[in-house]
């Protein structure tokens, strides 16, 4: 619906304090400066975003959706969490455009997080596949986890990825699903806490999509990956960053002098392997009926 050209208000202001009394921005330290680099917060900039990307990138989305360097995803997701647009309102923008792409469907698996979420309220705390709460997750080791959370894994994709995120609060897709990979399976670190630290740091980070997507990558979601679909960082760079500008631009470390990036914290084929060997526990406790 058209937006209305006059809301009638009170003639007379309600008594108000001012956003600023309130000291909700960063100070001492200001660690806020690379998220106001980024993000021009309000529905002005975001209807703006919409606009530029249906008519200049929307035509490169299917091809070129997987490669964080190549500028064609929408950015609309922090617009759509904060509700300075609405899915209606994009949908609608992008028929119109004549788009058919697969950015359609990216909206609509949004939503479906949303429709699990309903169903399914525990989705941030809970293994929605319940036979995964099996799982023998190890004791948590809180020094890979830090690494994990400060981009110092030893591999170049996912120390990117981490990097943008906390730089940024954002994080392309390709690599949310390479950092996650990482941390699951192998870390063999529990799904919850990369959901926590995306929650806390993520601009588009919502109740229903942030946990709905972690579940997906572990395997214990709705039409989740299974989960002995691991994703192998150098692979996953070699394909999708083949020039290496984003690992450039994120990672710099790990394209420069040998020596400045950080040791790999550990061995992929045989985290691999421990991830499988414990994924087949879950599959021995869901065929006794445990």
């Amino acid at each position: 619906l058209p937006e209305p050209r006059e809301v009638p208000a009170s003639g007379r202001a309600p008594a108000s304090e001012s956003l600023d009394d309130w000291g909700l921005l960063p100070h001492d330290p200001d660690w806020a400066g690379g998220l106001r680099e980024t993000w021009e917060p309000g529905e002005p900039a975001a209807r703006r975003r919409l606009r530029e990307f249906l008519a200049e990138d929307v035509g490169a989305y299917d091809r070129a959706r997987d490669r964080p360097s190549a500028g064609a995803t929408s950015l609309l997701s922090p617009r759509l969490r904060w509700g300075e647009l609405s899915p209606h309102t994009v949908w609608h923008a992008a028929i119109e455009a004549h788009d058919t792409s697969r950015f359609l469907s990216e909206l609509g698996w949004r939503e479906f997080a949303w429709h699990t979420l309903y169903h399914f309220p525990e989705l941030a705390t809970k293994n929605l596949r319940r036979e995964f709460d099996a799982f023998p997750w190890p004791r948590l080791k809180p020094t890979a986890l830090r690494a994990w959370q400060r981009g110092e894994t030893g591999y170049a994709i996912v120390d990117a990825g981490m990097k943008e995120l906390w730089h940024t609060g954002y994080m392309h897709n390709r690599a949310r699903m390479v950092t996650a990979s990482f941390l699951i399976k192998n870390l063999l670190i529990d799904w919850r806490h990369g959901e926590e630290w995306f929650w806390d740091t993520l601009v588009d980070a919502d109740g229903a999509n942030n946990p709905f997507n972690w579940q997906w990558v572990a395997g214990s979601g709705a039409d989740a990956a299974p989960y002995f679909r691991v994703f192998n960082p150098e692979l996953q760079a070699q394909k999708f960053d083949p020039d290496g500008h984003y690992i450039a631009q994120w990672a710099p470390e790990h394209r420069g002098e040998e020596g400045l990036a950080p040791a790999p914290i550990v061995d992929l084929k045989a985290t691999r392997q421990r991830a499988l060997a414990a994924y087949e526990q879950v599959k021995q406790a869901a065929r006794s009926g445990n």
